[in-house]
């Protein structure tokens, strides 16, 4: 997911500590469910699921992540995609059918006993479904943080909470934000501390994007940003073939983005896709309100239904349950 600009931007990826990061945050709801439901599994890709088969891998990482967040003095509001545009069904379409065929990938891996080959696959089979959103808009409710339902791309609308000065920052691991006109990216939150990755543990730490760093250092302007993005493809156009960032770069510079779409995809019109990051559709009807997290309701959920550690899930909650001895929500909110 997400436009491939990170050959042009990796330079303008400063790291931030934890320590800076306190304030309002809007997650990309969709974006932080797909990092839980790829990263939380086990050794050969199998998903946290309960008793009954149903995945919950995204309720573990909305639990622990977001304790770590409050207790770091970060205030989560989640946004979640709305209908998506027309032009991104065949984008729909695509990824679904890539997931289909990681699934297959996977369960050939797992007949194999290449639980390495497994792992990966895994991690790209993973989807969103209505069991997903609906249990995890459950527990953010349950956890006192507030959700808000986009009218199109959550993108979109987490954007339009930082630029309303509602929030802080962004948090998505997906480059599309700055397309949108986020003036703060931050990175990694959603997936920070030790991963596997390409076959090696790495340490990821949160890392900061400012979109007029970006614009500045790269002596463009934000449609500038858009045309390089749609030369390379986003989630409403394929892009061109063969042509990268750091070639989008040079092109749209050198005023040829018109002329290379004109010879390239000639039955490609970018107006709309153009549009859409410029003026998406988005509301400033939206409330945003912290209450203090139900902990007997949580543990009805995540222990009654769910099957999970009640040990453990007390544990997470003792630093923001407001419990005798314990810093309360009050704190920060």
């Amino acid at each position: 997911m997400g436009v491939a600009l990170r050959d042009v931007l990796a330079e303008y990826k400063v790291p931030v500590a934890w320590e800076t990061l306190r304030g309002t945050a809007a997650v990309d709801a969709h974006n932080a469910l797909y990092q839980f439901l790829s990263i939380i599994r086990q050794p050969d890709g199998t998903p946290l699921m309960d008793r009954e088969g149903r995945v919950t891998s995204h309720l573990s990482g909305i639990l622990f992540r977001n304790v770590n967040f409050l207790e770091k003095g970060i205030k989560p509001v989640y946004v979640f995609d709305g209908p998506p545009p027309a032009f991104k069904s065949k984008t729909i379409e695509e990824r679904r059918s890539a997931r289909a065929e990681a699934g297959a990938r996977w369960e050939e891996a797992l007949a194999a006993g290449d639980i390495g080959e497994a792992y990966k696959q895994a991690r790209s089979s993973s989807k969103i479904d209505r069991f997903i959103i609906d249990t995890s808009k459950q527990l953010l409710a349950l956890m006192g943080i507030p959700c808000i339902e986009a009218p199109s791309e959550g993108e979109a609308q987490a954007t339009r909470l930082v630029i309303n000065g509602d929030a802080a920052y962004v948090v998505s691991q997906d480059y599309d934000n700055l397309l949108f006109g986020a003036p703060t990216l931050i990175r990694n939150l959603t997936v920070s501390g030790k991963r596997k990755m390409h076959g090696r543990t790495v340490t990821l730490n949160p890392e900061r994007v400012s979109l007029t760093e970006v614009l500045k250092g790269l002596t463009i302007t934000r449609k500038d940003l858009i045309e390089i993005a749609i030369l390379v493809g986003t989630d409403f156009n394929t892009g061109v073939k063969g042509v990268g960032a750091k070639t989008a770069l040079k092109i749209v510079r050198d005023g040829l983005f018109d002329k290379t779409l004109e010879e390239k995809v000639p039955d490609f019109d970018p107006g709309p896709v153009i549009d859409f990051f410029q003026t998406p559709p988005v509301t400033d009807t939206y409330t945003m309100e912290w209450r203090p997290p139900d902990t007997e309701k949580i543990e009805d959920m995540l222990c009654g239904e769910y099957g999970f550690s009640t040990d453990r899930v007390r544990k997470a909650l003792e630093g923001v349950a407001g419990k005798a001895g314990q810093k309360t929500l009050d704190r920060w909110f």
